[in-house]
């Protein structure tokens, strides 16, 4: 055995819902091997652990031990290969990035120039033609956190249609369907659709359907930013919903939230109609806990009453930081003709309530992700806060759920929904993703202000085993991330063919 490690004394949070206990836990190699009460590991396991050529010992009094988080909505694509040291996650005790979100991945587009969205995941690395060819490039690149991958609608439309103003034609959507077969025979975890955005806004359920059937066959899932979170909202859950029972898929809906003053309140409507849609099929949601949204800059999401803030611009660099009201007073002109001007860009718009987000939050059917874009000059914050953010605000400030549960919505829950099998929980014969914590001092810094910022409070991270990050020395210089193919999904049910109209009027 090269290498062991034994967790000493600290709070044992393991990933399930289920009261914390204290505890040590033994990892060998990249597994967990030994989990018990304090003092109680079995004598031969330690003695074969303190036989490796090397072990540590390491006092985890008044921590938390918990499995390392799992951000299950990024967009790391690029951000794994181009900076593999991945501290902005790391530093948050996350292990594993989901990637591909929104109907936005690097495969199977090969350009030099990007055309939004899929210019969020930057600009240099759309040279993987297929999910095999980007997966090689992840092991090639040794990240320091694991990445598994969706494979993205609005990807899969740019690379085949010949006009996305336009619904898939039948050849259109049978070759969309056959990369879809190839990234899932790569390992891909299924689907993701993002037709919020104009470039997938023309695609109906037929065509989805026949991209998405192709994942449920071989046990993926369906996440999907769906076409309206602003008035729309509740007949884009019903059509998400349909896509998903007519593929015969889980659903995972994206950042849920309800979005702009007008909707201000409405998860009192959202979040019961999910509640009786997943008595029907399997739902999941991911959030993130902030206000503030964060995507390309558009003038249709400027009404002139909440706050834009501009992450960058490509004509105006110097406007990075600023806020879009100021800008445009400084121009002298209407804030709709300033974002125009200042286009391509990114944006954060402060576009929800907290009441709205904190229900989102203690829902039962939520994880969390970040939703973070690393390639931003000037990223929103949760690329670096948003896990310490959930335990220091919604666990130790407000009170609005119990450790144990916030662990879970970053771990199991988030690990069973993406068919993630063998991670997310400690238990002995998974694999040794691990985060120890001083619940007292975990925090976010990063502020929109200052978004770069280390958190505190996250003191270890193994991650396959390796210890690769710790409070006082940042990165440990190891990079023992893998690409993480889908383990745990099961064959699908039978598709449930219905009209289309009458589920979504």
């Amino acid at each position: 055995m090269a290498h062991a490690t034994l967790l000493s004394n600290g709070r044992i949070v393991d990933g399930t819902p289920r009261p914390g206990w204290v505890g040590d836990l033994l990892i060998e190699g990249d597994h967990i091997t030994a989990l018990a009460p304090h003092g109680q590991i079995a004598p031969t396991a330690l003695a074969r652990a303190r036989a490796s050529e090397h072990f540590t010992e390491v006092d985890c009094t008044g921590r938390v031990i918990a499995p390392g988080f799992i951000d299950v909505h990024t967009h790391d694509d690029a951000a794994v290969l181009d900076a593999p040291t991945m501290l902005p996650k790391l530093s948050q005790g996350i292990t594993t990035v989901i990637v591909g979100n929104c109907g936005i991945s690097l495969a199977p587009v090969v350009t030099d120039t990007p055309l939004a969205p899929l210019s969020l995941l930057g600009r240099l690395q759309f040279r993987h033609a297929s999910m095999a060819d980007y997966a090689r490039a992840v092991d090639a690149a040794q990240p320091a956190v694991n990445v598994a991958a969706l494979m993205g609608h609005t990807a899969l439309r740019m690379h085949h249609l010949a006009d996305l103003r336009q619904t898939a034609t039948a050849d259109e959507r049978a070759a969309m369907a056959a990369d879809m077969e190839e990234a899932m025979a790569a390992g891909a975890l299924g689907l993701s659709s993002g037709i919020f955005y104009s470039e997938a806004y023309a695609a109906d359920v037929e065509e989805l359907v026949a991209v998405a059937s192709v994942a449920a066959r071989h046990g993926g899932v369906y996440a999907t930013h769906i076409r309206d979170e602003l008035a729309g909202i509740l007949p884009a859950l019903q059509e998400a919903a349909l896509t998903a029972r007519q593929s015969g898929l889980p659903l995972v809906i994206s950042h849920h939230k309800c979005a702009g003053p007008a909707n201000w309140g409405r998860t009192r409507e959202t979040l019961p109609l999910i509640d009786q849609l997943a008595q029907q099929q399997e739902i999941a949601m991911d959030v993130y806990p902030y206000t503030a949204g964060s995507t390309v800059l558009r003038e249709d999401l400027v009404d002139g009453i909440i706050d834009i803030l501009i992450t960058g611009s490509q004509p105006h660099p110097e406007m990075a930081g600023r806020y879009l009201a100021d800008i445009a007073r400084e121009w002298g002109v209407p804030q709709q003709e300033a974002a125009v001007r200042l286009k391509p860009g990114g944006a954060c718009y402060f576009q929800m309530r907290e009441d709205d987000v904190e229900r989102v939050i203690a829902h039962p059917l939520s994880m969390i992700g970040s939703d973070g874009l690393p390639h931003d000059e000037r990223p929103h914050p949760r690329l670096w806060g948003a896990f310490p953010r959930v335990l220091a605000c919604y666990w130790r400030d407000k009170g609005l759920l119990q450790l144990e549960v916030a662990v879970h919505k970053m771990t199991g829950l988030s690990a069973q929904r993406f068919r993630l099998g063998g991670r997310g929980l400690l238990q002995t014969g998974h694999v040794a993703d691990v985060v120890v914590f001083d619940p007292a001092r975990v925090r976010d810094l990063a502020t929109f202000e200052h978004p770069q910022q280390f958190s505190e409070g996250i003191e270890q991270v193994w991650v396959n085993g390796v210890l690769s990050y710790t409070a006082t020395q940042r990165a440990t210089g190891a990079r023992a991330g893998r690409f993480v193919r889908r383990q745990g999904g099961s064959q699908a049910a039978a598709p449930q063919r219905e009209s289309a109209e009458i589920a979504i009027k």
